[in-house]
Order: structure tokens, then C-alpha cells, then sequence
């Protein structure tokens, strides 16, 4: 089975996630080496794509990850949610021990392939555990997975853009209701 990550019970309508509460998972201060662990999770090869938008759960607020946020992302060994990386650097909520040593000892270098042979049985047995029971199960002809390289947009640049675009709204109540026009 694939180790899983960011797998809350926020995230997702039925409760009793594999990850539990994001809540508990908070903590004041990340890993020393925290920017490296989002780095490497950012660079996940992405597994299934969703087409949706998501806000943070705990603050409301939109992300770098929201579009797209509950894709399914992996390194071959383990499986993540795709705004997992922003919970870890924003909310520098808890990795598993397990984890931290994988990556560290990758020396945060993402494999840039999948072996199919020994991917496809952790897949199988994984999916159901994380609300994909209904999905498909994946198959691939290949011998190795060459994930396609995909561009992430950093915290830094996602916070630039949203600065920018709040620059250029015009300014006025928006967000006030008009009364209805009397016909």
C-alpha cells in the first residue's frame, strides 16, 4: 500500500479520513528543511487529475493549489492530495517520520520514473482507502511511468499575483446586494 498524506477528513465529504483532522495536524513551526519537503511534494508526479477549486480549510482563504486541489499526486511510494504542499508550508502541518527520511534520503530529488510492476498492486489495494473505491483500476502497458514535468507556481508567486490583481480591482461594496428593480 501506498504511504498517504493530507488525506483529512476537511478535505472530503464522508469523515474518517485515513490523516484524521487537519486541526490536529497544525502546528506553530515546520521541519527545518520544511521549503525542501514542499519542493519535493510540489514535484510529485500527478496521478489523476480533478477538475475542481478549493479554498484553504482552515483559513478560508484561496491557494496556489486551489485549482485542481484534490488530484491525486505520488512519488511511486507515496500518495498525497495535490494541496498538500500548501497545508505543509502554510499550516507546516505534521509528516509522517517515515516520509521525512524518504525524502531526505532522495536528498529531495523526485524519481523521475515509476516501475509499473510495483507500482500497480500498492494503486489497486490504495484507492479505496481514499474514497476512490469506484475508480478504475490503472493499468499501464509500460515497464516505467515517465511522468510528464509540470509547472508549479510558488507561494511567492501566487501571493505576488493575487497582491497585483487586488491593485487593479476597482474599488467599491461589491459584496453589498442591490434591491430588485420594480418592473
Amino acid at each position: 500500500m501506498l504511504g498517504l498524506l493530507g488525506f483529512y477528513d476537511e478535505l472530503d465529504t464522508p469523515s474518517g479520513q485515513p490523516n484524521g483532522s487537519i486541526r490536529d495536524a497544525v502546528r506553530s513551526v515546520g521541519e527545518p528543511d520544511e521549503a525542501d519537503l514542499v519542493a519535493y511534494l510540489d514535484a510529485g508526479h500527478v496521478l489523476i487529475e480533478v477538475m475542481e477549486a478549493g479554498r484553504d480549510v482552515i483559513i478560508g482563504s484561496t491557494h496556489r493549489h486551489s485549482p485542481g486541489c484534490s488530484s491525486l499526486v505520488t512519488d511511486g511510494t507515496w500518495l498525497w492530495r495535490q494541496d498538500f504542499p500548501h497545508y505543509v508550508e502554510t499550516h507546516h502541518v505534521s509528516l509522517p517520520g517515515a516520509f521525512i527520511e524518504h525524502v531526505r534520503s532522495l536528498n529531495y530529488r523526485m524519481l523521475p520514473t515509476i516501475a509499473v510492476a510495483q507500482f500497480t498492486p500498492h494503486y489497486d489495494e490504495t484507492m479505496p482507502l481514499v474514497g476512490w473505491a469506484s475508480a478504475v483500476p490503472w493499468r499501464s502497458t509500460a515497464a516505467t511511468l515517465v511522468p510528464e514535468p509540470r509547472a508549479v507556481t510558488s507561494k511567492a508567486q501566487f501571493d505576488a499575483a493575487m497582491m497585483a490583481h487586488d491593485q487593479n480591482r476597482p474599488q467599491g461594496n461589491w459584496g453589498k446586494r442591490r434591491k430588485p428593480r420594480k418592473a
